[in-house]
């Protein structure tokens, strides 16, 4: 229960929890009714919210926008002695701006992948 004393006014609500109520809605099995009485809102406010979402008008402005890096593809071979598992095992070669260079076997995890290039972003 909430009781509202004085002037009711429109409250402010922030893209990020706009998004964690849309979360919500689209867990399998919820209803959209009864996430709007959870957080007290209208079926329609969550359906503007969604399709907000999905026109791209609604997202989380602290995240940077992704963008394109520049990409040079190269039949270069490296100096020195070629070995055979050298040419055998496919490596990806990541150089960043400020001249580091990551390289990447094919099997590499992901999610270390993601830690080591969010730690050389900082």
């Amino acid at each position: 229960m909430e009781i509202i004393t004085g002037v009711e006014r429109r409250r402010r609500w922030r893209a990020e929890d706009k998004l964690r109520v849309l979360a919500e809605a689209a867990q399998p099995g919820a209803r959209t009714s009864e996430v709007a009485r959870r957080h007290d809102i209208s079926r329609g406010l969550l359906w503007y919210w969604r399709r907000q979402l999905r026109q791209g008008q609604l997202r989380v402005h602290d995240a940077p926008e992704p963008m394109f890096l520049p990409v040079e593809v190269s039949d270069a071979v490296p100096p020195g002695p070629v070995t055979p598992t050298a040419s055998l095992d496919p490596r990806i070669e990541i150089a960043l701006p400020d001249g580091t260079c990551v390289r990447v076997g094919a099997d590499v995890d992901t999610a270390a992948l993601r830690r080591v290039l969010s730690v050389l972003r900082r």
